[in-house]
């Protein structure tokens, strides 16, 4: 069994910043993949961010130079770091564990970016 849960969203006015965290927990050997995605109303679920376990990262282009994704292993975290928050940001963020060819998701945490 692996519980995974988000922390960290919030109100914020446009260009603040605010720091998303993931903690998974349970039966976990080695995470492979920690990400985070974003739904905004009637929008599709999106990939915003991604990280393997050796380090290598991956962003969106809506959000490149502004968020950055980081983990901590031993802590089986992953933590998304937005600057310059936009309107557009807005959106429930999830995270997502990939542990050998199994995925778990997290229940989510609102982002709403509003003066």
């Amino acid at each position: 069994q692996v519980q995974v849960v988000e922390s960290g969203g919030g109100l914020v006015q446009p260009g603040g910043s605010l720091r998303l965290s993931c903690a998974a927990s349970g039966s976990i050997f080695s995470i492979y993949f920690m990400g985070w995605y974003r739904q905004a109303p009637g929008k599709q679920r999106e990939l915003v961010a991604g990280i393997i376990s050796g380090g290598t990262t991956n962003y969106a282009d809506s959000v490149k130079g502004r968020f950055t994704i980081s983990r901590d292993n031993a802590k089986n975290t992953v933590y998304l770091q937005m600057n310059s928050l936009k309107p557009e940001d807005t959106a429930v963020y999830y995270c997502k564990i990939r542990i050998s060819t199994s995925y778990y998701w997290g229940q989510g945490t609102q982002v709403t970016v509003s003066s």
